[in-house]
């Protein structure tokens, strides 16, 4: 316990000091300050690259140890790892450009994205579903006659083919769905300013963990 709060003083110092010149190298155009900030940028990089092969280390190991247990969902942690490590010996021995990555991306990625958004389309009329049996207003009628559109427009239904649905849907998925996208994608970024924020002064400190 003492150990952790003498060596607590250290890290904060260091972590607001790296904060701080990461980000005063995007409004000072101080040599120094810049070429700091590019080094903390590509150390950052490394370290997320290392994350990541240590995440996926894990996620083998998880899922090794599952199908050695013998449980009830262990053929699928066993077509997982098989997966993830043809993927991974493709990628690695033909590059990632190869023909044969090409083809793991065009028709094994792509299909399995597909299938979520199909997945999510039945979930969205499921939750109209549910959303009219507790309760009925005028923001459920709007969500519901949206979703309804939206799904026939894009269905390329002969009866829905015609110039102002199509541009009726264009506007809607173009304008509406885009401000929605960037008002989540503002949030996002104004929520890890606030947690970026909140480590520079120290009332945060995943540092200690």
């Amino acid at each position: 316990m003492k150990n952790i709060r003498l060596r607590t003083p250290f890290l904060m110092t260091i972590a607001i000091a790296f904060g701080a010149v990461t980000l005063l190298g995007y409004f000072i155009k101080i040599p120094i300050i810049t070429t700091l900030r590019a080094v903390l940028l590509h150390w950052a990089a490394i370290l997320a690259a290392v994350a990541l092969v240590i995440g996926v280390l894990n996620l083998l190991r998880v899922h090794w140890e599952k199908f050695k247990k013998g449980s009830s969902d262990s053929f699928y942690s066993l077509i997982l790892v098989i997966s993830l490590l043809i993927t991974l010996a493709i990628s690695v021995i033909f590059g990632l450009t190869s023909a044969f990555s090409i083809w793991i991306f065009n028709y094994i990625l792509i299909p399995v994205e597909a299938s979520l958004v199909a997945v999510l389309a039945v979930a969205l009329v499921y939750t109209l579903t549910r959303m009219f049996s507790r309760k009925v207003s005028a923001i459920n009628f709007l969500f519901a006659l949206t979703v309804l559109f939206i799904l026939a427009a894009t269905a390329t239904l002969s009866w829905m083919d015609f110039p102002l649905a199509r541009d009726l849907r264009d506007w809607v998925s173009q304008v509406w769905s885009l401000a929605g996208a960037r008002a989540i994608l503002i949030g996002i970024a104004l929520g890890a300013i606030a947690t970026g924020l909140r480590v520079l002064i120290g009332a945060d400190r995943p540092y200690e963990g």
